[in-house]
């Protein structure tokens, strides 16, 4: 099972992140969120986001 992170929680990665509800079940909501920047709130008390599409960085060289 995912990790599920609470709202104001730091991003540990850059990437797409679905909120998902008190048991963990998925909403479809997605917001993204840059590594180190708190997650967003929700909704409903309870809820908390779990990384669905990490960012692929590429390097430029």
């Amino acid at each position: 099972m995912a990790k599920i992170y609470k709202p104001g929680e730091e991003a540990p990665r850059s990437g797409q992140y679905e909120q998902v509800g008190p048991r963990g079940g998925g909403t479809g909501e997605e917001r993204t969120v840059t590594r180190g920047e708190p997650l967003p709130p929700t909704p409903k008390p309870g809820m908390g986001y779990t990384l669905v599409d990490p960012t692929k960085h590429k390097n430029g060289r």
